[in-house]
């Protein structure tokens, strides 16, 4: 079928097949605008398929990539025509490109007709991949080779639609996005006490990181005093610019969306970030049984969003009573993320696994960590290898101690190289 034939067309289920044959993507563009002069200082792309087809919007097109299982392609797709269209523009280097990613599609190789524009847009845009908030709460294990990917390019990770899962907001400090991007009418149309849960989340993690906060749907007056009032720099919405093919002419952003430097933890694992600061101790396994417990109540007594992640040395470690305490945890609202040797995607419900290589640092380790709203906690321990099991062992309650060892998780060496798969 022609291209021509494609869009004039009534769309069917084996044609979205001939949209990413003949890469029949293009970019739309949403100004992004700097509330306090109302200037603009980039751009989101937002991919679509040919027009009058049944996939002329990006959920359609998203849709019917996911049902022939060619959503990672797409994804590569609507990328490279965003980065096309930007180096067509000529868009000067202070404006910010926000793109949409799945981070699960860097762990396939970019098609090679793709690859120059993804190679040219490394070196002459400045971009901000998106991950969406509803990625990272079904599968946070995938978010790092998107973050690693894009740091090491020297461009800035956007965390979209922040509060739509409301228990990832415990992730912010461990993704460590440079921008947060809040959809203010979905947050109204909840009511003021989940506003006020998701932007003190927002707000603290910006307090501490320098990130920028982004309004999204921005349609009203009363809505943009409004994300004034909640600190935010930079919006888009119908108020402030409509989808539309990039402009000609656009004038440098004076103060170009801000990207903070995230700091590499070099290979480092959880015991050696907190043994540095915490003198270790020495125990049986029934003792740090006790204290793991312990972390555990903590995590399930939190007020608001938590996080946990436990590190095994082995995945028979992790017996039956521990995954009906870890699936309790995910059942009230906690992201609970276990690693070890030969563990599975998913084993339990609610909880996700990661497979620990043989080469990998971590392994060895035993380590729990929480995260909460008000609270946080770290058991991080290694075998002595001796005749009564004992180990050495460092448990703190210092939240920055913890977040610095709970990154470590996920900005491990051997996750980051799944994003240098993307340029194979």
């Amino acid at each position: 079928m022609s291209l021509a034939a494609l869009e004039s067309a009534s769309w069917r289920e084996d044609e979205i097949d001939v949209v990413l044959d003949r890469r029949a993507v293009e970019a739309e563009f949403v100004p992004v605008v700097r509330l306090d002069t109302l200037t603009v200082v980039g751009f989101e792309a937002v991919a679509r398929g040919p027009a009058g087809s049944g996939v002329d919007t990006h959920v359609a097109l998203v849709e019917a990539a996911v049902a022939v299982g060619r959503e990672a392609e797409l994804d590569w797709i609507c990328r490279a025509a965003a980065y096309r269209a930007a180096l067509d523009a000529r868009l000067h280097p202070s404006l910010t490109v926000f793109v949409k990613t799945d981070p699960r599609s860097l762990a396939t190789p970019c098609p090679p007709d793709l690859a120059p524009a993804v190679w040219r847009a490394e070196s002459k845009l400045r971009v901000v991949i998106e991950v969406s908030d509803r990625m990272l709460a079904a599968s946070p294990d995938s978010v790092p080779a998107a973050v690693a990917r894009a740091r090491r390019v020297g461009w800035g990770v956007a965390l979209d639609n922040v509060g739509a899962e409301p228990h990832t907001l415990a992730l912010l400090p461990i993704v460590e996005p440079d921008v947060v991007k809040i959809d203010l009418g979905q947050l109204e149309q909840r009511g003021e006490r989940s506003l006020a849960l998701v932007m003190n989340a927002v707000l603290a993690e910006v307090e501490l990181s320098g990130a920028t906060v982004l309004t999204t749907g921005i349609s009203t007056k009363a809505q943009l005093a409004l994300a004034r009032a909640l600190g935010a720099e930079v919006g888009q919405g119908p108020l402030l610019g409509a989808a539309g093919p990039l402009p000609d002419g656009v004038a440098p952003a004076n103060r170009p969306v801000r990207l903070i430097s995230a700091a590499s933890r070099n290979g480092l694992t959880p015991f050696d970030v907190i043994s540095g600061e915490v003198d270790p101790k020495t125990a049986p396994r029934s003792t740090l049984d006790v204290l793991s417990r312990q972390l555990e109540h903590g995590a399930s007594s939190a007020s608001g969003p938590a996080f946990v992640v436990g590190v095994y040395e082995d995945v028979h470690h992790l017996d039956a009573a521990a995954l009906e305490r870890l699936a309790a945890l995910a059942e009230r609202g906690c992201v609970v993320t276990v690693l070890a040797p030969g563990m599975p995607a998913a084993p339990a419900p609610g909880v996700h696994g990661q497979h620990l290589a043989a080469d990998e640092r971590i392994r060895g380790e035993w380590d729990v960590l929480v995260v909460a709203d008000h609270f946080a906690a770290a058991l991080v321990s290694r075998t002595l290898g001796a005749s009564d099991g004992r180990s050495e062992f460092c448990l703190t309650y210092d939240r920055s101690l913890v977040l610095d060892a709970a990154r470590t998780v996920f900005d491990r060496p051997e996750v980051a190289d799944l994003a240098a798969l993307g340029e194979s």
